[in-house]
């Protein structure tokens, strides 16, 4: 078994539904039966649909009929790797919010599943509360937009539409994960503003990730990337406090 003792999961469940008002929908991908069972039960408590899969080509083909809003993805798998499964899907367009599950702790094999496309990992073993945590907070951001009067964000030339999910700089249409894209949208609400590791942690995550600041940084290097790549950088780093977007001078 690869989940720590701490498997207790709260009494009341989240609630959490899709704007049409159906059950949010899981893929549980992993070889190991006892932990797919489990996290299955976890989720179902929930209140949430669940299929499982045992290997990779397994779970491309559930993914297809049963139309996921998250997965949680092993690594390691008999056939191919999660990895291998990630790329596919997201060669195909489909922007689900992967949780990957891996019993390798390594600090590459963390950015080689958030590079892939990824949206969070956990490395085992791991409690179960901790899981549906992460869970809760993706499908939050993922299915669940806060409804404004204008859902067109603007800071200088980068505009964020929160209702069709697009991102543009300068006219150019700009592809970012789910993750990226809360991200961005957070530093986009608070132009001109100072924010710091735990606050992104706090808001764009909606966990406490206990110290592992290290993946605000992935992620911000990521959005730099995408965004300010051959342009003038909006996104900045204040030594010691924190990120702030601010449009470029003279612009």
């Amino acid at each position: 078994m690869s989940v720590t003792s701490s498997t207790r999961v709260s009494n009341e469940t989240t609630g959490i539904r899709k704007a049409n008002g159906q059950p949010v929908r899981a893929l549980v991908v992993d070889d190991e039966t006892s932990l797919s069972d489990l996290l299955s039960m976890a989720l179902r408590y929930e209140g949430w649909e669940v299929r499982t899969a045992a290997d990779g080509r397994g779970a491309l083909t559930v993914f297809r009929e049963f139309q996921p809003d998250v997965i949680v993805l092993d690594i390691m798998l008999p056939d191919i790797d999660g990895l291998t499964v990630l790329s596919r899907l997201r060669a195909e367009g489909n922007e689900v919010p992967v949780l990957f599950l891996t019993a390798k702790d390594a600090l590459d094999d963390r950015i080689a599943g958030l590079t892939a496309g990824g949206d969070d990992y956990v490395t085992k073993p791991f409690s179960l509360e901790e899981v549906v945590a992460r869970l809760r907070g993706l499908v939050r951001r993922s299915i669940l937009t806060l409804q404004t009067d204008d859902p067109v964000l603007r800071v200088g030339d980068l505009v964020l539409n929160e209702d069709s999910y697009e991102v543009s700089r300068g006219g150019e249409l700009i592809e970012l994960t789910s993750t990226e894209f809360e991200l961005l949208r957070y530093l986009m609400r608070n132009p001109k503003r100072v924010v710091s590791k735990a606050q992104i942690l706090d808001r764009v995550w909606n966990y406490d990730f206990g110290g592992k600041a290290s993946v605000v940084e992935l992620y911000i290097s990521y959005l730099r990337k995408k965004v300010d790549a051959g342009r003038e950088p909006m996104i900045h780093t204040v030594r010691g406090v924190g990120y702030i977007l601010k449009v470029p001078a003279g612009a």
